[in-house]
């Protein structure tokens, strides 16, 4: 049976006075490559729930630009907020929507951090954070060649990041990976192919991969694919990472009743957010999956989120939790840096800063 979240203190119930979509366009500081396509540019769409004594909370949906990666994109998502679900957060009552989760997930954090504030805490405190600082990951896009990826991981390498991630997909796999691999004979160095293979390539690209002694090979096929990929993870040595396969904690006792991974990418938006994220966080920890939290190029507000439940103690590898200048030449929260030591501090979300003034 998937348990429920362990004991979290019971927050006040907050009227919410008024919610506000906010979309921003932040260009990236590089172009973001792979195998769904290429970001230019984050879309960012915020929302703030506000409360009868003028206290605030804020949540993000880190839908990309085109429906490439998932079924959510950044226009759709905008339309469902504020056709239906920001009404429904402003009158109180459920939405009654089926999907839309990184859409639902905004106001659900919005309103969550609202309730925090009323509180008197913060996300890691109530969620149950067991450290203050959380190892740091950061994923490698698709490059132009194989001498431009590996002066990118050196970059990285050189930030002090725990693990590195190279996105991969057919045509660009093994050669560039073994490049990295050489050149760092013993660095934590993980795949994503964001289920670009198929079963077919266990005897290709997949067991070529299986031979780079790799941390993990994450989303190796498409995420529906599960007694597929159950027969990679027993053809396997490599642990196999679910990300996209993985939607809500009853998707993760399906996986793990078939043995379809090793482990999990854990996006709290993806799954619909903190309150799932939560559910799927006891449910690894209960059966022993390791764990850790991934992203979506979010802004420091989605950031706050991934950081706080990266801290709880089922996660057990470092996430991809790269410092706000990997993305953006200004956040719009204080920004989110990576220490030499490749960890990053974890705090409340703080003040939310954006250019111009607040849509109504």
């Amino acid at each position: 049976m998937i348990p429920g979240p362990h004991a979290r203190p019971t927050l006040p119930e907050v009227a919410v006075a008024a919610v506000d979509v906010v979309r921003l366009r932040l260009p990236l500081a590089h172009p973001f490559v792979t195998a769904s396509g290429v970001e230019r540019a984050k879309e960012a769409l915020l929302v703030r729930a506000v409360g009868p004594d003028g206290d605030e909370g804020w949540g993000e949906c880190p839908a990309l630009a085109a429906p490439t990666y998932t079924a959510e994109w950044v226009d759709g998502a905008e339309a469902v907020l504020r056709r239906f679900l920001v009404p429904a957060a402003v009158a109180g009552r459920p939405s009654g929507l089926v999907g839309h989760p990184m859409a639902a997930a905004a106001v659900e954090a919005a309103v969550l951090h609202l309730r925090l504030a009323v509180a008197g805490t913060t996300l890691p405190a109530w969620a149950g954070a067991v450290r203050d600082r959380v190892p740091c990951g950061v994923a490698v896009g698709i490059a132009g060649s194989i001498d431009e990826l590996v002066a990118e991981v050196a970059g990285h390498v050189a930030t002090g990041y725990r693990r590195v991630k190279l996105k991969v997909c057919p045509g660009w796999d093994v050669e560039p990976v073994r490049a990295v691999r050489t050149t760092w004979p013993e660095l934590s160095l993980a795949v994503d192919a964001n289920g670009a293979y198929r079963r077919s390539d266990l005897d290709g690209a997949l067991g070529g991969l299986d031979r780079c002694r790799l941390a993990e090979i994450e989303q190796p096929l498409p995420a529906d694919d599960l007694l597929g990929l159950a027969q990679v993870t027993a053809a396997l040595e490599t642990p196999v990472c679910l990300d996209e396969s993985i939607t809500s904690a009853a998707t993760l006792e399906t996986a793990l009743a078939l043995a379809a991974g090793d482990r999990v990418n854990l996006k709290p938006a993806r799954v619909g957010g903190v309150q799932e994220a939560l559910r799927i966080h006891d449910l690894a920890r209960e059966r022993g999956v390791p764990l850790w939290v991934g992203g979506m190029l979010e802004t420091g507000v989605g950031k706050a989120v991934n950081v706080a439940l990266a801290a709880l103690p089922g996660v057990t590898e470092p996430g991809d939790l790269p410092a706000s200048n990997r993305w953006f030449a200004a956040d719009v929260t204080e920004p989110w840096e990576v220490a030499p030591d490749g960890t990053m501090a974890v705090r409340p979300l703080g003040v939310v800063r954006l250019p111009g003034s607040l849509p109504g």
